[in-house]
């Protein structure tokens, strides 16, 4: 296996970005529940101790012995992190009064110190807490300051235990990165950990785990599938079977320059084309949830419809990625989302699960697939809903209302691409509203509905903002729908935030 760091997660928002930023630092990490240190691994280098929305005072705080990793791996505790290893030596964290929320710089900074080398007085950090450390214990050392906060860094003399108060994963720290580097050369990290060592690791065990078995996969023209495809046809070749599955509800033309793309690849895939099954099932169904449910079980029927018709599948492959990992492993102990692309499928055909890409963030399965040399178009494809343009056309759903949209939807993204801004957008979609306003064409009064261009950027959708397109461009995008979709009258531009608002509409 990999050396690796472990980051214990106390419940912060930003834990997932400490976990991103070690990565990007070519180092594997693994992200756990603050109190599932895992014992005796001869892999781990280190350890990061998380933030959290707790303070170490709070009754129902998150607390764990930490008497087992000290002295005994190098740690860094990050805000909550750094107040906790002081509190738990016999330290004193109070109340800051404010919370001290936003940019700092560091001041009497000891660069001397190995966690700090490389970093000079006055480089900006991100504060975020209520609570500060206001006394110390005898061993730990103040090492960095800022104007508001005495112990802004500190280090225990006589073991590699470092404390920050402030959050060094955050863009808005300046030597961030640079302290997170400086952490892994105290762990004696060989930050070798690459998107080629992963592939090469990865078929590698697939090999030896999958033999001779044969195996089936579900894909959905997405990243996560995709990529999983290419990897299990780079161990086991004719011993993948994909099944692709057209309900109906993909964008205009999508079916066939996805099953070109597969091919082109070399991956055996079996196009199914279900748009009758879907669409009567559909018929009348306007609640989102409903929608959703009648969308997966139709599905996952299909799909295991056609399974059946091939011979000794042992194993389900699928495209689970890290945070639908991480979100299952919730530190309460409950399960905060069960991902899964083909919910269901599992318990239903007795089959054994392969998840290749379960150990990666997002941005790490589009790097792999980079590095396995996929065509573009299928890695830097936004994210699209399973259900797909089934939850984008708010009510029932008709095959006339699907062209509609498919039509709306092909010049929105086909423009976005001829404006160079598709890349820059992390998800772009059309809705069909059911709802008809008045217009004019020609002399002609017209009653027609009205579509809604959808566009928000973000890093790992937890949250998003909506995208500030150009006016020019979303007037000749407005232009050409109007003129060239039958039965739209009226284009809109959503500017909802997520939160309050989601990315989809339903």
């Amino acid at each position: 296996m990999h050396e690796k760091i472990i980051i214990l997660d106390f419940g912060s928002q930003t834990t997932q970005l400490i976990g991103r930023r070690i990565r990007e630092l070519n180092t594997y990490c693994e992200i756990l529940p603050y109190n599932k240190f895992p014992e005796n691994d001869p892999d781990i280098k280190g350890v990061i101790l998380s933030g959290s929305p707790y303070s170490v005072n709070d009754a129902n705080a998150f607390k764990t012995d930490l008497s087992g990793i000290r002295k005994k791996y190098p740690i860094l505790g990050i805000c909550y992190g750094a107040q906790y290893l002081a509190y738990s030596s016999n330290g004193k964290v109070e109340s800051a009064g404010l919370r001290e929320y936003g940019r700092a710089h560091l001041s009497k900074l000891d660069n001397s110190n190995p966690l700090l080398k490389g970093i000079q007085p006055g480089t900006q950090v991100w504060m975020s807490h209520g609570d500060t450390i206001t006394k110390l214990p005898d061993t730990f050392r103040v090492i960095a300051s800022t104007h508001d906060v005495e112990v802004a860094t500190f280090r225990i003399s006589d073991e590699l235990t470092w404390g920050v108060q402030f959050h060094p994963e955050v863009f808005h720290t300046e030597d961030g990165i640079k302290l997170l580097d400086n952490f892994l050369n105290i762990c004696g990290c060989s930050k070798n950990w690459t998107p080629a060592s992963f592939i090469e690791s990865t078929v590698n065990d697939l090999r030896n785990t999958l033999g001779d078995d044969k195996v089936i996969l579900a894909l959905s023209g997405g990243v996560d599938s995709s990529v999983t495809a290419v990897l299990l046809n780079k161990a086991i070749g004719k011993n993948l079977t994909c099944i692709f599955v057209d309900h109906g509800l993909l964008r205009k033309n999508e079916f066939g320059k996805v099953m070109n793309a597969y091919e082109n690849m070399g991956i055996h895939v079996i196009g199914v084309k279900a748009h009758d099954k879907f669409y009567g099932e559909l018929a009348g169904v306007t609640d989102p949830e409903e929608k959703r449910k009648i969308i997966g079980k139709g599905f996952i029927d299909v799909f295991d419809e056609e399974a059946h018709k091939l011979n000794d599948i042992k194993w389900l492959g699928q495209g689970t990625i890290y945070p639908d990992v991480i979100e299952s492993l919730s530190i309460t102990g409950t399960v905060i989302k069960s991902h899964h692309n083909v919910g269901g499928l599992p318990e239903k055909m007795h089959l054994k699960l392969v998840e290749p890409l379960r150990l990666l963030f997002k941005d790490e399965v589009r790097r792999v697939g980079r590095e396995l040399g996929m065509p573009d178009n299928l890695i830097s494809r936004h994210p699209f809903p399973g259900p797909g343009l089934g939850i984008r056309i708010l009510g029932d759903i008709t095959p006339e209302k699907v062209r509609t949209l498919q039509d709306a939807d092909d010049i929105y993204i086909s423009m976005m691409r001829e404006w160079n801004l598709y890349d820059k957008v992390w998800q772009a979609g059309t809705i069909l509203l059911p709802i008809r306003s008045v217009g004019v064409m020609g002399d002609e009064r017209t009653y027609e509905n009205t579509v809604v261009l959808r566009a928000v950027t973000s890093t790992d959708a937890m949250t998003a903002d909506w995208a500030q397109l150009p006016y020019e461009f979303l007037a000749k995008v407005s232009n050409e729908i109007i003129n060239k979709v039958k039965g739209v009258n009226r284009v809109v531009y959503d500017i909802s935030s997520k939160p309050p608002a989601t990315i989809e509409w339903e």
